[in-house]
């Protein structure tokens, strides 16, 4: 009879880890998947509310960011690369901002796995971060994206609002241009 509850436990644990996308997860992202749900705490600042196009609510998913394009960093207060490489995704920032063909085409955020916002913030004002970051305390969505190294990258495209992944790798890039191409050439978004 133990046996048999014992096997019945494992069995329903089993099932349950299936339909969990936090456990369920056990990889990154993949190019040419729909990049899983994420629920991201909507910000005060109106300022970072008009950047995102977001109406009010307290809370928002990914692809309701208005914009084709979006580059998601998933990066860390404690990682030291993503420190050394802060100034490049700034770059990366002000090359978008500063191209009127691409502003409202493409997007920049960066989720902070594993720091609060205590954490975050500390980031934001060490590096002088001037795209959204949002806190992810409890590795919730750092466990939904496969429990990625940080830094990682995620390019998304919108379609018909649906999430699609297009790039989706570990580690920064030399050169903010040269990214910038190639998040235009994977993303095939035309500039009109």
């Amino acid at each position: 009879m133990k046996r048999i509850l014992i096997h019945i436990t494992v069995i329903a644990v089993f099932a349950l880890t299936i339909n969990s996308p936090v456990l369920a997860a056990t990889s990154a992202p993949v190019t040419g998947s729909v990049l899983p749900d994420i629920k991201l705490t909507a910000p005060v600042k109106t300022d970072i509310r008009n950047y995102l196009g977001l109406s009010r609510g307290d809370f928002f998913k990914i692809q309701q960011i208005k914009t084709k394009v979006i580059i998601i960093e998933i990066l860390s207060m404690y990682c030291p690369h993503c420190q050394g490489s802060a100034h490049k995704v700034n770059e990366l920032y002000r090359l978008i901002e500063n191209n009127p063909a691409l502003k409202d085409k493409i997007k920049l955020i960066g989720i902070a796995a594993g720091n609060s916002s205590y954490e975050t913030e500390i980031y934001r004002k060490t590096y002088d971060v001037p795209f959204p970051l949002f806190e992810d305390g409890d590795f919730y969505i750092h466990k939904v994206l496969g429990e990625v190294r940080t830094p990682y990258y995620i390019g998304i495209r919108i379609d018909d609002g649906v999430p699609l992944v297009f790039y989706s790798k570990l580690g920064g890039f030399e050169r903010a241009d040269e990214f910038l191409e190639l998040m235009l050439q994977l993303s095939g978004l035309k500039l009109k």
